[in-house]
């Protein structure tokens, strides 16, 4: 009887055991994750149909590895390559809800200018949105694509992509370096121009932020926001324009009146480079630094 009993034992004891095992196998993995706005979502499972209606956060999807999971994207997510091949689902600002809700997205990515109440419409159809923007920071971009990690699955690819990026930012801040205060050339950064007017990267912007990293004068450090006169341009002179190097913005600065004749346009100072590595910020921003830079002190590099 004693024998029996202690085999009826051990067998619960078993049991209870290989069962709570398969619970905790069997358990979901539960991503916690805190976006832009303060909000704390919860996810089951990794999200396997990922929209993203903004640039940079496409980007750094496939960045991380992970542009299979990609179902729909915006209109201007056009880098790399492959996001053409992502179904669009419209404008950043308004999209097509119709399509989203159609692509059954497990999550969608958005950032700065997605509209409130899409987010809302979409929230009630049993569809989170992440928003993932940044505080004008190298810091803001690497947490977006630490969160992008963690939801995705990809952690490790997020901080190999992050290391590489803080590398990268040392590396020509550490060149730099050597440049003096008073050596610093004059530049002025072209944002648009023309008869709706001039605008460039006043100081308090990100853009402005990162001309003044890579030891650059900007002409436009004491203005505020993205407004700019040509009147401005012309008193200060500056040594070195950047500008886009899409929709044929050189050929428009080096024939338009008044422009053309600026000295460092008709002097051959005129450089253009691929401005969604900085308007973009996202993985690219750190290249887009040193872009800056080789154009600016192109005798340090």
């Amino acid at each position: 009887m004693k024998r029996l009993l202690l085999v009826m034992v051990c067998t619960l004891v078993a049991t209870f055991a290989f069962g709570t095992g398969l619970a905790e196998e069997s358990a979901p993995v539960v991503r916690v994750i805190t976006d832009a706005s303060g909000a704390e979502l919860e996810f089951a499972q990794t999200p396997t149909r990922v929209i993203s209606v903004a640039p940079s956060l496409t980007e750094t999807v496939f960045a991380l590895g992970r542009g299979d999971l990609l179902v729909g994207r915006s209109d201007f997510c056009d880098y790399p390559a492959a996001a053409s091949d992502v179904l669009s689902i419209g404008s950043i600002r308004d999209p097509s809800v119709e399509t989203i809700v159609s692509l059954e997205p497990d999550v969608v990515l958005a950032s700065t200018h997605f509209q409130e109440d899409t987010a809302q419409t979409l929230s009630e159809l049993g569809i989170p949105v992440v928003y993932l923007y940044n505080p004008d920071s190298f810091d803001g971009v690497y947490n977006a694509i630490d969160t992008i990690g963690t939801l995705l699955d990809a952690e490790a690819e997020a901080a190999a992509l992050t290391a590489e990026m803080r590398a990268d930012v040392a590396d020509v801040l550490s060149t730099v370096s050597v440049v003096a205060d008073d050596a610093r050339p004059s530049v002025y950064y072209v944002v648009g121009f023309g008869q709706w007017g001039d605008f460039t990267a006043g100081g308090d912007t990100f853009i402005g932020e990162m001309l003044n990293m890579v030891r650059a004068d900007n002409i436009a450090s004491d203005s505020e926001g993205w407004s700019y006169s040509f009147e401005k341009i012309v008193e200060a002179n500056p040594e070195i324009m950047i500008a886009s190097q899409y929709r044929g913005t050189r050929e428009s600065l080096e024939t338009t009146d008044g422009y053309k004749d600026l000295p460092a346009i008709a002097e051959g100072r005129l450089y253009t480079f691929d401005n969604n590595m900085v308007d973009r910020q996202g993985p690219r921003l750190a290249q887009g630094l040193r872009a800056l830079a080789e154009i600016i002190h192109p005798e340090l590099f």
